[in-house]
């Protein structure tokens, strides 16, 4: 267990390999396999910052009434619109893989050069418009263009 009283990822996984039945394992681990919604995050993250959800949709660059959806928990973001979303609250990489992963996307992969590119400008805390020059300046397609 780890000091927050959460079973850790490792020991979930050991004990899933562990497990004869799948149905004993999901019952037992109900609660350690239970994630937040992305929209429980995005409010809480703006609770902690006191920011409102209508500042974080303009610096993503996302369309008001979409954005909204996506803070209710009515509209599930893309991945490219969670990286959008990250380099907005200016996110790290550890946040921003964070996001991906309540988001229930795959999580960046240096070895893939426009994920490269994103986690290069969430370590420097480019701003997203900065980010996609640096998209458009490699050859590599924009955040929120053609989906990868």
């Amino acid at each position: 267990m780890s000091d927050t009283g959460r079973i850790s990822t490792e020991e979930l996984l050991a004990l899933l390999f562990k497990e004869r039945s799948l149905e004993h394992f999901f019952k037992t681990n109900e609660e350690a396999c239970r994630m937040p919604s992305f929209s429980d995050y995005l409010n809480a993250w703006c609770r902690e910052r006191g920011e409102v959800p209508e500042q974080v949709i303009r610096r993503a660059n996302l369309e008001k009434s979409f954005g909204h959806q996506l803070w209710r928990g009515t509209r599930n973001p893309s991945r490219d619109t969670v990286l959008k979303l990250a380099l907005a609250m200016e996110a790290d990489f550890s946040g921003a893989q964070e996001m991906l992963r309540l988001a229930r996307h795959s999580q960046l992969y240096p070895r893939i050069r426009r994920d490269a590119a994103v986690i290069y400008c969430l370590h420097k805390h480019i701003s997203l418009v900065d980010a996609q020059i640096i998209l458009q300046d490699l050859g590599l397609p924009l955040l929120g263009g053609r989906e990868t």
